[in-house]
């Protein structure tokens, strides 16, 4: 059995750019605020280098004890100006590789074999038309967007040893690519082996991963929201649970004298506040299973002299071409370009062939809305404010979970949302030809499924449906078209049920402890089935005597997570092996895999899953007997966006499991090319409870730390505090900073 390295901690590390950073940023303390301008030795002199120094005067940055910045400005613009800069400093690198990726730039960094990725943003992102987008905006938004630009390239000015791997001047128009609620994940359900195979004219077989048949973490959020009725000191509260991949987002605080002052997770370059809270409403978003991006079957007809077109109705309608040239970066480091003829109807654009038929895409994509949807709701007030920010309809991906000073609570589902005939069955393409099958137009906010201030007191989402949202008090399902979801149940949903109907009481500790409760509901539903099978097996069989032991482990185990667990271990190595074999099937019976292994799994796929999760366990570990913090750990071995681990050096236990076995607490692991042990890099990300009291209180956590830097202090230092759900206090206003204040000082001070 492995031995378990620097349990303890991990190395804490010296803030970079070492002594003399940390002497440089001693001094501007000492000194006070003085101007950027006496501090900033830039080697590049741009010309807009004297407006973004004085920009810089009206911007001031507290680090506190965690390294979150707290960054206040005199306007909006100016605290945009602050919280891009001192992202840039927390890790320039994710910002950049997320544009690049949003501007479907990716390959120009990464070679050709990201290009199929870049096209496939670039059939919906044209910079043209973003830039027109850009000059149409509002004039405040404009404001917004420039600051956002001129925040990352003062950073790239004053600092000359950073050098970008593509972009190396951030223009305004830029955020319109990247705004939340518009092409987002949504893009991601286009499988790129088949738009490689369209747009490249060869056959390309889907991938395990793209039919579903891969065991995968969800992907997704928790969000709770509490009523006054049910909380002990009659305030609401809210938890804040997103599940994503780690370092996904930065964990700011950002006011102006303008009225802005939100704090929460602001994704790598945005500059708004995705999930948090301001002194008066608190937004929870989870992924929604919503359906409201479709596909659409085109019949095409070649016409004279080889142009295309598309059936519709009676007629013919040209099939519009848009010629669109990537770069990609050479294997001896130049660049080369792709060009491609694409494809669209009015429906969308065309990404892949199936039975003869063209297949076009259609999603939101209305960046103006969703930009200024993003931002104002960070601004709102109470719930009637937050709902006249959502009549933009711009949000297409996301539910959410809100609760405010008032008392006010609410499950919501994404205001995108497009009616349809509920005759067809949109989770597959329709056909496109017939006019019946076009989307009519948006559904009216009262008409989408909600539960506003239930009086169950509660509200959640686990990325599962909305009928069971607010318990008795959940809209029903027979009132909507079917479109309104495809997500089912999960085994989130009733272990989130279980742990709200348990008190009316709670308090932000008990919310906490329920975000953290260690009950597997998917293995409460198993289990019990495997236990049964082996108790079939007839007396002198060798598999019973085989696993007599592991059985009787599972028999008396109450089906609870632990660091110290044997049982957790067997159980998920166990729940992982029978997952494997039957993904097809399940996707086959048009069944969840959660359903699937409770109701169609046989006694001997549940047996012979066990024999091979014993093996596994004992090939890797010396026995099958293994504590599962022993296995599932958290390592940060550098600041690289893709991790390489390592079982040989230091990592953390990490006590909860996978979303897919009904923890909320999530922790997304696996094996990597050469270990044994579990590594984390998804599911519980930035965490938090607020209170909604006359003076708002909230507790956090982010995982691993604030920085990117390997060398910053806080590049692992909330490690401890995330493996055991241990919030810190936030500091929200000004006096809760006193004695915890790190740093201050202005954009540009070294």
């Amino acid at each position: 059995m492995s031995t378990t390295q620097n349990d303890g901690h991990l190395s804490r590390r010296r803030i970079l750019g070492g002594a003399a950073g940390l002497a440089a940023g001693a001094a501007a303390v000492t000194a006070g605020l003085s101007p950027a301008a006496a501090s900033a030795t830039p080697v590049r002199t741009p010309p807009d280098l004297g407006r973004w120094r004085r920009q810089a005067e009206r911007v001031t940055i507290t680090r506190d004890d965690w390294g979150i910045p707290h960054v206040v400005g005199r306007t909006d613009a100016d605290a945009v100006f602050g919280m891009m800069y001192a992202q840039a400093e927390d890790d320039f690198d994710r910002i950049e590789r997320n544009y690049l990726v949003s501007l479907g730039r990716l390959a120009e960094a990464e070679g050709q074999g990201a290009i199929w990725q870049d096209l496939r943003q670039r059939l919906f992102i044209d910079p043209d038309e973003l830039k027109r987008d850009y000059a149409r905006s509002p004039a405040w938004l404009r404001k917004l967007m420039q600051a956002w630009a001129d925040g990352l390239n003062y950073y790239l000015a004053t600092h000359p040893e950073v050098r970008p791997r593509v972009i190396r001047r951030f223009e305004p128009w830029m955020p319109l690519s990247f705004s939340e609620g518009s092409i987002g994940g949504d893009i991601e359900r286009v499988p790129l082996t088949q738009l490689e195979a369209f747009y490249d004219k060869r056959p390309v077989e889907m991938t395990d991963d793209e039919r579903g048949l891969l065991f995968r973490e969800p992907s997704g959020s928790n969000g709770m929201a509490i009523a006054p009725s049910h909380t002990r000191d009659g305030h609401a509260l809210l938890l804040i649970n997103p599940h994503t991949s780690f370092f996904f987002r930065s964990e700011q605080h950002v006011t102006s004298d303008e009225g802005l002052n939100a704090y929460g997770a602001a994704t790598w370059g945005q500059f708004f506040i995705y999930q948090g809270f301001n002194a008066n409403t608190g937004w929870m978003h989870t992924s929604s299973g919503v359906d409201n991006v479709d596909e659409f079957a085109e019949t095409v007809v070649i016409g004279d002299h080889g142009r295309r077109y598309y059936r519709y109705g009676d007629a013919l309608r040209p099939v519009t071409t848009k010629t669109i040239s990537l770069s990609y970066r050479t294997d001896d480091g130049g660049l080369a370009k792709r060009t491609f003829t694409t494809y669209a109807t009015h429906h969308g654009p065309v990404v892949r062939e199936a039975d003869g038929k063209w297949i076009a895409f259609a999603l939101m994509n209305k960046p103006v809305e969703a930009l200024q949807q993003s931002f104002l709701r960070t601004k709102t007030r109470d719930y009637a404010d937050y709902m006249q920010v959502a009549g933009l309809k711009a949000n297409s991906s996301n539910n959410t979970l809100f609760a405010d000073t008032k008392g006010e609570i609410a499950f919501l589902v994404p205001q995108f949302m497009p009616v349809r005939d509920d005759r067809f069955d949109y989770r597959r393409p329709v056909d496109g030809s017939d006019p019946a099958t076009d989307w009519h137009g948006l559904h009216s906010l009262r008409s989408l499924p909600q539960a506003v201030n239930p009086e169950n007191g509660w509200a959640f989402n686990t990325n599962n449906w909305p009928w069971t949202a607010a318990g008795a008090d959940s809209p029903r399902a027979e009132d909507y078209p079917r479109y309104f979801d495809q997500a089912g149940e999960n085994p989130r949903g009733p272990q989130a049920i279980r742990v709200l109907s348990a008190r009316r009481d709670f308090t932000p500790q008990t919310l906490i402890a329920a975000a953290f409760d260690r009950y597997l509901t998917a293995f409460a539903r198993l289990v019990p089935q495997l236990v049964a099978a082996w108790d079939k097996l007839p007396a002198g069989d060798q598999q019973r005597a085989r696993l007599a032991a592991p059985v009787d482990l599972l028999r008396g185990w109450d089906h609870r997570w632990g660091a110290e667990s044997t049982a957790t271990s067997l159980a998920v190595f166990w729940g992982e092996a029978l997952w494997a074999p039957l993904s097809q099937a399940a996707r086959d019976a048009g069944m969840s895999m959660w359903d699937y292994l409770a109701e169609r799994a046989t006694d001997a796929q549940r047996l012979t899953a066990l024999d091979a999760a014993v093996a596994r366990l004992t090939q890797d570990f010396g026995g099958w007997q293994v504590p599962w913090g022993e296995i599932n750990r958290f390592q940060r071995n550098d600041g690289a966006i893709t991790q390489t681990f390592d079982d040989a050096k230091p990592s953390f236990p990490v006590p909860f499991t996978s979303a897919q076995w009904g923890s909320l607490a999530s922790f997304g692991a696996r094996r990597y090319p050469g270990t044994k042990r579990y590594y984390g890099t998804s599911g519980n990300s930035f965490v938090a409870v607020v209170e909604f009291g006359p003076r708002l209180r909230a507790w956090a956590v982010t995982a691993g730390g604030a920085s990117g830097h390997p060398d910053s202090p806080h590049f692992d230092d909330q490690v401890e505090r995330y493996a055991s759900g241990d919030l810190r206090p936030v500091y929200f206003y000004p006096e809760d900073l006193k004695g915890h204040v790190e740093r201050r000082y202005r954009p540009g001070a070294r």
